[in-house]
């Protein structure tokens, strides 16, 4: 379903579906635009229990009185409670009653808001996330002509364009999350590192710059640990290099690099069967960052910014890489390969150095579908958060708290650290074990980032597969789009 959005001072509703919300004890807005309906709700209201608590909703089926065909009151629980999270959940539930309808009115006004054209915009943002399907492969459950039903979205709003121009920033939002959902919902053998090169490229209609390095530039540059993974695949490995200058000419970058593992089959130590389908998204990270990319230039995002994505497939044909290899990284830093199914930590130590060695960021950091481990620790419900700064940590908990896109912070520290040293090799690319897996892989990490100010977000519950909630009724959930957006907005951008 797509929404075609539209901010409006009044709105024609007969024969419509109309929207309109309610905080806890409060009356529904604009019942009396629409025939004077006022004592069926409250008669409905309390039949059915309904008291408005955030997400719920009320169903007026042809209410007498009123040339609507159908009347949704949707609650938006307690008005004190009121936060821009509430916002994007009602709207993402407004999303998911607009079946079967070709416009939709929503009447989303609260008395005593302050920033009214904010909260209108932040509705709207949820709709379009609310509403995502990826159903492209799929043959039934669309138009005729083949394409995926628009509907058409009147908000009614006393102040049209304030929302219209507060939802553009949104959108830019919006569109980044759904290209990270996207991407990561592609089957592999629709998206290959090439497939997902030409997606970064397409951001230079928006006025990034985009560089392509391919398999003989990466070579050049000694990036033996990730041409190791790619090694036993048919299809090249790139690493994408995507720069925003929206901040001065003189400013270092802030910069966001992403495990880009378009399939990870496990290569020679091959993973089990069950299951193995689900790896098509083990690009999660790359996908959040060039959402994010794609956000920062498309809303004009005043800051410098790179994103830096790791290209590649890990397959296990006569040419991949063994347990038991050696491989030189870009820093010159040795690795013995213990399991080949420990892939993304080899990709991302040449990219983290990469970008570190050319960019001199302000901070990095990287986000990554890396251990299974995070899920045993936290579930799907957190990012595990590991970093060398407290500074930034406490950022993105603070934009973690805004966006509701949630994470928690683990250890680091040298007795973790001395479990990846190896007999042969500077470093061996597992821990040896499963205790610890997660912080085992972050201290791998941490010795291609010098001094830089990083932080590793290890999304492997979060990105994908992970609770359905009112916004994201899919599988893939673009995680950490909004979350390094908030944290860009709130800390590094610049202010007149």
């Amino acid at each position: 379903m797509k929404f075609s959005i539209s901010f409006v001072k009044t709105a024609e509703t007969a024969d419509k579906t109309v929207i309109t919300l309610a905080t806890e004890g409060g009356a529904p807005v604009g019942l009396d635009a629409l025939g004077g309906i006022e004592a069926l709700y409250q008669k409905a209201a309390e039949t059915a229990g309904f008291t408005a608590k955030l997400c719920t909703a009320l169903d007026l089926l042809s209410p007498a009185g009123s040339a609507a065909a159908r009347v949704f009151v949707l609650g938006l629980g307690k008005k004190e409670s009121l936060s821009e999270n509430s916002w994007i959940s009602a709207g993402g539930k407004a999303a998911r009653l607009a079946t079967k309808v070709e416009t939709l009115v929503i009447h989303p006004e609260v008395a005593g808001v302050a920033d009214i054209a904010g909260s209108v915009a932040d509705f709207a943002l949820g709709m379009m996330l609310g509403g995502y399907d990826f159903d492209q492969f799929k043959t039934t459950g669309r138009d005729d002509d083949g394409k995926t039903r628009d509907v058409a979205v009147q908000i009614v709003t006393s102040d049209p364009a304030a929302a219209e121009a507060a939802f553009a920033e949104r959108q830019a939002i919006g569109d980044g999350v759904l290209l990270a959902r996207e991407l990561v919902n592609l089957p592999a053998n629709i998206l290959g590192p090439r497939e997902f090169a030409d997606k970064a490229m397409a951001l230079e209609a928006l006025g990034a710059k985009v560089e392509l390095l391919d398999e003989a530039r990466m070579k050049e540059l000694g990036m033996g640990a990730l041409l190791g993974v790619a090694q036993g695949s048919v299809r090249p490995p790139y690493l994408a290099v995507i720069e925003w200058n929206g901040g001065q000419s003189d400013e270092r970058p802030i910069a966001f690099v992403g495990k880009g593992v378009v399939f990870d089959t496990g290569g020679i130590s091959i993973k089990p069967a069950a299951s193995m389908e689900d790896m098509k998204g083990d690009m999660g990270g790359a996908a959040a960052v060039i959402g994010l990319m794609h956000t920062l230039a498309a809303r004009k995002a005043r800051v410098n910014a790179v994103g830096i994505l790791g290209l590649v497939e890990n397959m296990p044909d006569g040419n991949a890489q063994r347990p038991g290899d050696i491989v030189t990284s870009m820093s010159g830093q040795t690795i013995e390969v213990i399991n080949t199914d420990a892939e993304g930590r080899l990709v991302l130590a040449d990219a983290l150095w990469y970008c570190n060695e050319r960019f001199k960021p302000r901070f990095m950091i990287d986000l990554a579908t890396l251990t299974g481990a995070v899920l045993v620790a936290l579930g799907s419900h957190r990012a595990g958060l590991f970093s060398n700064d407290d500074g930034l940590s406490a950022e993105l908990a603070r934009a973690a708290d805004t966006t509701d896109e949630k994470i928690w912070r683990l250890p680091l520290g040298e007795e973790y650290d001395r479990m990846v040293d190896s007999r042969f090799a500077d470093m061996r690319n597992t821990g040896g074990s499963r205790h610890a897996g997660s912080i085992t892989a972050a201290q791998f990490l941490k010795r291609f980032v010098g001094e830089t100010p990083w932080a590793h977000l290890d999304i492997a519950g979060t990105a994908m597969g992970a609770p359905k909630n009112e916004i994201n009724r899919g599988w893939a959930s673009g995680f950490g789009v909004r979350l390094l957006d908030e944290l860009v907005r709130g800390n590094y951008e610049k202010r007149d």
